[in-house]
Protein backbone atom coordinates (compact mmCIF):
# COMPACT_ATOMS: atom_id res chain seq x y z
CA UNK A 1 0.00 0.00 0.00
CA UNK A 2 0.98 3.39 -1.06
CA UNK A 3 2.59 5.22 1.94
CA UNK A 4 0.83 8.27 3.27
CA UNK A 5 2.78 11.71 2.79
CA UNK A 6 4.05 12.52 6.43
CA UNK A 7 1.60 15.50 7.20
CA UNK A 8 -1.17 13.27 6.60
CA UNK A 9 0.21 10.32 9.56
CA UNK A 10 0.76 13.66 12.03
CA UNK A 11 -2.53 14.46 11.30
CA UNK A 12 -3.91 11.05 12.30
CA UNK A 13 -2.09 11.09 15.02
CA UNK A 14 -3.63 14.21 16.26
CA UNK A 15 -7.18 13.31 15.51
CA UNK A 16 -9.55 10.79 17.75
CA UNK A 17 -11.57 8.24 15.65
CA UNK A 18 -14.58 10.67 15.44
CA UNK A 19 -12.06 13.18 13.81
CA UNK A 20 -11.86 15.40 17.43
CA UNK A 21 -8.39 17.32 17.44
CA UNK A 22 -6.12 16.25 20.57
CA UNK A 23 -3.81 19.24 20.39
CA UNK A 24 -4.09 22.94 19.63
CA UNK A 25 -4.92 23.99 15.96
CA UNK A 26 -2.04 26.66 15.98
CA UNK A 27 0.34 23.65 17.24
CA UNK A 28 -1.20 21.23 14.98
CA UNK A 29 -0.59 23.44 12.37
CA UNK A 30 3.39 23.90 12.52
CA UNK A 31 3.54 20.33 13.39
CA UNK A 32 2.02 19.42 10.02
CA UNK A 33 4.03 22.33 8.02
CA UNK A 34 7.08 20.80 9.75
CA UNK A 35 6.48 17.37 8.55
CA UNK A 36 5.58 18.41 5.21
CA UNK A 37 9.14 20.30 5.08
CA UNK A 38 10.78 17.33 6.14
CA UNK A 39 9.30 15.09 3.50
CA UNK A 40 10.29 17.30 0.85
CA UNK A 41 14.14 18.22 2.35
CA UNK A 42 14.34 14.19 2.45
CA UNK A 43 13.21 13.87 -0.97
CA UNK A 44 15.54 16.79 -2.22
CA UNK A 45 13.32 18.89 -3.55
CA UNK A 46 13.78 21.26 -1.08
CA UNK A 47 17.55 22.04 -0.56
CA UNK A 48 19.50 24.41 2.30
CA UNK A 49 21.01 26.71 0.41
CA UNK A 50 23.96 29.37 2.87
CA UNK A 51 21.02 28.69 5.83
CA UNK A 52 18.42 29.63 3.74
CA UNK A 53 15.61 26.99 1.59
CA UNK A 54 15.82 26.89 -1.97
CA UNK A 55 14.00 24.75 -4.27
CA UNK A 56 15.49 22.27 -6.45
CA UNK A 57 13.93 22.40 -10.67
CA UNK A 58 12.23 19.49 -11.66
CA UNK A 59 13.88 18.07 -14.27
CA UNK A 60 11.74 18.90 -17.17
CA UNK A 61 12.84 22.64 -16.13
CA UNK A 62 9.22 23.54 -16.32
CA UNK A 63 8.61 24.34 -12.65
CA UNK A 64 5.85 26.87 -12.20
CA UNK A 65 7.08 27.39 -8.42
CA UNK A 66 10.09 29.13 -9.36
CA UNK A 67 7.79 30.88 -11.30
CA UNK A 68 6.01 32.35 -8.27
CA UNK A 69 9.20 33.89 -6.31
CA UNK A 70 8.64 37.21 -8.11
CA UNK A 71 5.60 37.52 -7.55
CA UNK A 72 2.33 37.37 -9.41
CA UNK A 73 0.33 40.65 -9.79
CA UNK A 74 -2.56 38.86 -11.04
CA UNK A 75 -3.32 37.19 -7.41
CA UNK A 76 -1.73 39.50 -5.30
CA UNK A 77 1.43 37.34 -4.57
CA UNK A 78 4.60 39.18 -4.24
CA UNK A 79 8.55 38.06 -3.37
CA UNK A 80 9.92 38.40 0.31
CA UNK A 81 7.17 39.40 3.03
CA UNK A 82 4.34 41.05 0.62
CA UNK A 83 0.60 39.51 -0.24
CA UNK A 84 0.33 36.03 -0.26
CA UNK A 85 -2.71 33.45 -0.89
CA UNK A 86 -2.20 29.84 -0.40
CA UNK A 87 -1.06 28.36 -3.96
CA UNK A 88 -3.97 26.19 -5.89
CA UNK A 89 -1.52 22.96 -5.62
CA UNK A 90 -0.23 23.36 -9.21
CA UNK A 91 3.36 23.21 -8.39
CA UNK A 92 4.35 19.54 -8.74
CA UNK A 93 6.25 19.14 -5.51
CA UNK A 94 8.28 16.43 -6.64
CA UNK A 95 6.29 13.39 -5.51
CA UNK A 96 2.42 14.16 -5.07
CA UNK A 97 1.69 17.06 -7.16
CA UNK A 98 -1.68 16.85 -5.95
CA UNK A 99 -0.93 17.63 -2.32
CA UNK A 100 -1.95 21.16 -1.68
CA UNK A 101 0.18 21.20 1.69
CA UNK A 102 3.28 20.12 0.07
CA UNK A 103 2.75 22.71 -3.43
CA UNK A 104 2.53 25.26 -0.84
CA UNK A 105 5.30 24.85 1.12
CA UNK A 106 7.13 24.76 -2.61
CA UNK A 107 5.72 27.93 -3.75
CA UNK A 108 6.83 29.85 -0.27
CA UNK A 109 10.15 27.69 -0.37
CA UNK A 110 11.44 29.54 -4.10
CA UNK A 111 11.21 33.50 -2.07
CA UNK A 112 14.19 31.90 -0.24
CA UNK A 113 13.21 32.22 3.53
CA UNK A 114 15.34 30.15 6.31
CA UNK A 115 13.50 27.14 7.64
CA UNK A 116 11.93 28.91 10.75
CA UNK A 117 10.19 32.03 8.44
CA UNK A 118 8.59 29.56 5.95
CA UNK A 119 6.90 27.17 9.01
CA UNK A 120 5.69 30.34 10.29
CA UNK A 121 3.77 31.56 7.43
CA UNK A 122 2.60 28.45 5.82
CA UNK A 123 1.36 27.94 9.25
CA UNK A 124 -1.03 30.70 9.31
CA UNK A 125 -3.06 29.29 6.79
CA UNK A 126 -5.82 26.11 7.22
CA UNK A 127 -3.14 23.77 7.08
CA UNK A 128 -5.01 21.58 9.28
CA UNK A 129 -8.24 21.86 6.38
CA UNK A 130 -5.90 21.39 3.62
CA UNK A 131 -4.47 17.99 5.32
CA UNK A 132 -8.18 16.77 5.72
CA UNK A 133 -8.99 17.90 2.46
CA UNK A 134 -6.57 15.25 1.38
CA UNK A 135 -7.52 13.06 3.26
CA UNK A 136 -10.91 12.83 2.15
CA UNK A 137 -9.78 12.94 -0.98
CA UNK A 138 -7.61 9.50 -0.74
CA UNK A 139 -10.62 8.03 1.35
CA UNK A 140 -8.82 7.95 4.62
CA UNK A 141 -11.46 9.84 5.81
CA UNK A 142 -15.12 10.33 5.39
CA UNK A 143 -17.46 13.29 6.11
CA UNK A 144 -19.94 11.86 8.26
CA UNK A 145 -23.40 14.25 9.37
CA UNK A 146 -25.43 14.13 12.45
CA UNK A 147 -27.41 15.70 14.37
CA UNK A 148 -27.79 16.84 18.16
CA UNK A 149 -30.35 15.95 20.01
CA UNK A 150 -32.27 15.31 16.97
CA UNK A 151 -32.06 18.87 15.81
CA UNK A 152 -28.48 20.77 15.58
CA UNK A 153 -26.56 19.17 12.38
CA UNK A 154 -23.60 19.37 12.84
CA UNK A 155 -20.36 17.06 10.93
CA UNK A 156 -17.41 15.13 11.51
CA UNK A 157 -14.84 13.71 9.52
CA UNK A 158 -14.21 10.53 10.75
CA UNK A 159 -11.48 7.14 9.87
CA UNK A 160 -12.74 4.84 7.06
CA UNK A 161 -10.53 2.20 8.60
CA UNK A 162 -8.84 2.42 11.78
CA UNK A 163 -6.05 0.97 9.88
CA UNK A 164 -5.01 3.80 8.95
CA UNK A 165 -3.90 5.21 11.93
CA UNK A 166 -2.16 1.89 13.10
CA UNK A 167 -0.12 2.44 9.99
CA UNK A 168 0.49 5.65 10.83
CA UNK A 169 1.70 4.97 14.15
CA UNK A 170 3.33 1.52 13.68
CA UNK A 171 7.11 2.98 12.81
CA UNK A 172 7.06 5.15 15.70
CA UNK A 173 6.03 2.33 18.21
CA UNK A 174 8.77 -0.09 16.28
CA UNK A 175 11.48 2.56 16.77
CA UNK A 176 10.86 3.08 20.66
CA UNK A 177 10.52 -0.10 21.17
CA UNK A 178 13.68 -0.93 19.48
CA UNK A 179 12.03 -3.75 17.12
CA UNK A 180 12.88 -1.70 13.91
CA UNK A 181 15.65 0.86 13.36
CA UNK A 182 13.50 4.20 12.13
CA UNK A 183 14.60 5.98 8.74
CA UNK A 184 14.77 9.93 8.75
CA UNK A 185 11.19 10.01 8.00
CA UNK A 186 10.36 7.59 11.18
CA UNK A 187 12.77 10.17 13.36
CA UNK A 188 11.09 13.14 12.65
CA UNK A 189 7.43 11.95 12.85
CA UNK A 190 8.70 10.76 16.31
CA UNK A 191 10.31 14.21 17.22
CA UNK A 192 6.91 15.66 16.35
CA UNK A 193 4.71 13.52 18.38
CA UNK A 194 6.98 14.54 21.05
CA UNK A 195 6.59 17.82 20.26
CA UNK A 196 2.83 17.50 19.93
CA UNK A 197 2.58 15.48 23.36
CA UNK A 198 1.09 13.11 21.47
CA UNK A 199 2.50 10.12 22.82
CA UNK A 200 -0.45 8.29 24.53
CA UNK A 201 -1.82 8.13 20.39
CA UNK A 202 1.22 5.17 20.41
CA UNK A 203 -0.55 3.25 23.71
CA UNK A 204 2.80 1.84 24.65
CA UNK A 205 2.92 0.95 28.33
CA UNK A 206 5.62 3.33 29.34
CA UNK A 207 5.89 6.36 31.69
CA UNK A 208 4.90 9.37 29.96
CA UNK A 209 7.92 11.62 30.74
CA UNK A 210 10.36 8.36 29.48
CA UNK A 211 8.36 7.94 26.47
CA UNK A 212 8.68 11.61 25.23
CA UNK A 213 12.81 11.84 26.46
CA UNK A 214 12.88 8.40 24.18
CA UNK A 215 10.95 10.09 21.47
CA UNK A 216 13.32 13.31 21.09
CA UNK A 217 16.26 11.41 21.20
CA UNK A 218 15.46 9.24 17.92
CA UNK A 219 14.68 11.96 16.21
CA UNK A 220 18.02 14.07 17.63
CA UNK A 221 20.00 11.26 16.58
CA UNK A 222 18.64 10.95 13.13
CA UNK A 223 20.56 12.72 10.35
CA UNK A 224 20.37 16.18 9.39
CA UNK A 225 17.76 17.82 8.36
CA UNK A 226 15.38 15.87 10.98
CA UNK A 227 17.04 16.98 14.68
CA UNK A 228 17.34 20.69 13.70
CA UNK A 229 13.90 21.11 11.91
CA UNK A 230 12.05 19.01 14.60
CA UNK A 231 13.89 21.72 17.43
CA UNK A 232 12.21 24.85 15.27
CA UNK A 233 8.90 23.45 15.25
CA UNK A 234 9.03 22.94 19.03
CA UNK A 235 10.65 26.69 19.65
CA UNK A 236 7.92 27.96 17.49
CA UNK A 237 5.12 25.74 19.47
CA UNK A 238 6.49 26.90 22.54
CA UNK A 239 5.97 30.71 21.51
CA UNK A 240 2.96 30.02 20.05
CA UNK A 241 1.33 28.70 23.46
CA UNK A 242 2.90 31.74 25.26
CA UNK A 243 1.29 33.92 22.72
CA UNK A 244 -2.00 32.85 23.85
CA UNK A 245 -1.68 34.42 27.17
CA UNK A 246 -0.11 37.49 26.27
Amino acid sequence: MTRLPLHHDLYLLAHDQSGKPLVHASSLALGLAGAALLDLLLAGRIVPSAGRLAVRPLPSGDDPAAGRAGGDSATGRTGGDGPWSWPAGDSGAGQDAGDAVADGLVALAARGPDARSLLKRAAAADLCGLTRDGLLASGVLVRVSRRRLGMLPYTRHELADIASVVRASSGVRSAVEGWKPPDARCAGLCGLVAVLRLEEQLYLDQPAGRLVARLREIATAADPPVGELVEIVDVLVAEAAVAVYR
